[in-house]
C-alpha cells in the first residue's frame, strides 16, 4: 500500500515554536545545533536541516533569515539529505513505491560529504544552493523565530461527475481529524462549499449544507453521489495518491498558494 502524503494549507497563522535546540542550555541541545547544516539560494531564502541523531528526531526549516516555517519531512533525516512531502513538483523517474512512500512527489535538499555543496531537488529540478559556513549559520538561527507548517488538511477524497465537476474532500490532520472541508467545481475553478459532517461510520461519510438542499456522501464501497435536492447525480472516485499533482497543481484550491517548503520559490 503505498503511503499518498497530502497537505492543505490551515486558514488561520501558524502558531510560534521553540527551534530544536532550544535555549541552549544543556549539551545536548547544543549539539544539536552544532549538527544543524544551512543552504542558501542567494536571494534571501534558506533551507535548515537538522539530522536525526541520538540527541533528536531531526527537522526542516525554510524561511527568509528571520523567521522559518517546519517543513514536515520524511522520517530519515541524515547530516547530508533531508526529503520532503512536494505535490507541486513531480518525479516520474523515482520509486513510486518504496517502503510504502511514493518518492515522484517527494523533494530533497542534499548536500556533499563534504559540506562544501548543496543542492535543492525539487521534482525533476535541480537547484544549486550554497552552503552557510557554521557560525554564520549559528548566529543566524540564534536570531530567528520559528513557526509550525501552515498545512493543517490533506485531501481526503476526490470525485467527480460525468460532467467534469470535481468534489474535493479534505480531512484535519493530527487532533483536527475529525474537520472536514469540502471543495466542488470544475477544474481550475473549485469552491469551498459551506457543509456539515453529519455521518462517519466505516462506510464512508455524509456531508450537508445547514438546510439539506445539498449533500455528499462519500461511500468505502457503493458508489458515491452529488445530491441537490432530491436529484442524486453519481460520482466517480479518482484515486487522491495517483492524482496529487493534478489536485495540487490544477484543481484550482491551491493556486497561488504557499506550502511552507524549500519549493516556494522556485
Amino acid at each position: 500500500m503505498v503511503i499518498a502524503l497530502g497537505l492543505v494549507l490551515a486558514p488561520q497563522a501558524a502558531l510560534a515554536i521553540d527551534p530544536p535546540w532550544g535555549q541552549e542550555q544543556k549539551l545536548r541541545d547544543r549539539m544539536v545545533l552544532e549538527s544543524t547544516k544551512v543552504c542558501a539560494d542567494g536571494k534571501g531564502h534558506y533551507t535548515v536541516l537538522v539530522p536525526r541523531t541520538p540527541e533528536h528526531d531531526g527537522a526542516m526549516y525554510y524561511g527568509d533569515g528571520k523567521m522559518f516555517t517546519q517543513v514536515p519531512a520524511l522520517d530519515y533525516l541524515s547530516e547530508t539529505e533531508g526529503g520532503f512531502f512536494e505535490p507541486r513538483f513531480f518525479n516520474p523517474k523515482s520509486n513510486e513505491n518504496f517502503r510504502g512512500v511514493d518518492y515522484r512527489v517527494v523533494s530533497f535538499l542534499k548536500l556533499s560529504d563534504d559540506f562544501k555543496t548543496c543542492t535543492l531537488s525539487c521534482g525533476e529540478k535541480s537547484l544549486p544552493q550554497q552552503p552557510v559556513a557554521a557560525e554564520q549559520a549559528k548566529e543566524l538561527l540564534r536570531k530567528s523565530s520559528f513557526q509550525a507548517s501552515p498545512v493543517k488538511f490533506q485531501p481526503y477524497a476526490l470525485l467527480r461527475d460525468d460532467k467534469g465537476t470535481y468534489y474535493l474532500v479534505e480531512r484535519g490532520m493530527g487532533a483536527d481529524n475529525k474537520s472536514f472541508r469540502i471543495f466542488t467545481g470544475q477544474r481550475g475553478q473549485v469552491k469551498q462549499q459551506k457543509m456539515l459532517n453529519v455521518v462517519t461510520d466505516s462506510q464512508g461519510e455524509i456531508f450537508s449544507t445547514q438546510g439539506g438542499d445539498l449533500r455528499l456522501v462519500v461511500d468505502r464501497e457503493e458508489p458515491s453521489f452529488w445530491v441537490v435536492k432530491s436529484k442524486r447525480q453519481k460520482l466517480r472516485a479518482v484515486p487522491v495518491g495517483e492524482n496529487l499533482p493534478f489536485i495540487y497543481n490544477e484543481l484550482g484550491v491551491y493556486t497561488g498558494a504557499r506550502l511552507g517548503t524549500p519549493c516556494d520559490d522556485v
